[in-house]
């Protein structure tokens, strides 16, 4: 089993993962499009963006590096890396994106955020597996010491987005989807996250 394998109801069950839709974000701030994001988004409209890979490098990397970039690159990205939890429980397998600490290691270090590109341009159908992902960050930094009270997550068509935060064994799914057309509050919502762990991970 891996996370993509995964539904909420087998969350529930084999790790009493409880699930609700509420908002995530009490009130988001948005950030300013920078003038380089703003070039790449520009390029992406101009291009045939059909295919996940081509989404993943021409507008979800672009919106990530820009985030990067405004953090002193407090994190850092990893793009279809593996991410081995607890092989036994099926907590392992290829992540779109892991955010991670930054430490200057090679290997995956503190992971706060999984992004999962979401299938058949349905952002929904992916949160299942985003949940058993952020599951997997938590066991991941508890294994390493790192006990983190909340862990995030983010599905997205490119065009759609929705996050997630697992706090303890309840997952709370945002009530609210944001879109590329409005990527100040995408930003503003990342950099809720992003705040957050500049403060338990200093």
């Amino acid at each position: 089993m891996a996370y993509s394998d995964f539904t909420l109801k087998e969350l529930k069950a084999k790790f009493g993962i409880s699930n609700k839709v509420f908002n995530v974000f009490d009130e988001i701030q948005p950030l300013e499009v920078s003038k380089e994001l703003a070039e790449a988004l520009e390029l992406a409209r101009l291009l045939p963006v059909r295919s996940e890979k081509a989404k993943s490098e021409l507008i979800i990397m672009p919106i990530l590096i820009d985030l990067m970039k405004r953090n002193q690159k407090f994190f850092t990205i990893y793009s279809g890396d593996y991410l081995h939890a607890d092989k036994e429980k099926g907590l392992t397998g290829e992540c779109d994106f892991i955010l991670s600490k930054n430490v200057g290691t090679f290997e995956i270090n503190t992971p706060i955020l999984t992004i999962v590109e979401a299938k058949k341009n349905d952002v929904e159908i992916g949160i299942p597996q985003c949940a058993a992902q952020m599951l997997g960050a938590k066991y991941y930094n508890e294994d390493s010491g790192d006990n983190i009270e909340k862990i995030y997550g983010c599905v997205t068509t490119a065009d759609d987005w929705i996050f997630l935060r697992l706090e303890d064994d309840k997952l709370t799914i945002d009530n609210r989807k944001y879109y590329l057309g409005e990527v100040e509050e995408v930003l503003g919502a990342f950099q809720i996250i992003i705040n957050y762990y500049k403060e338990i991970l200093k």
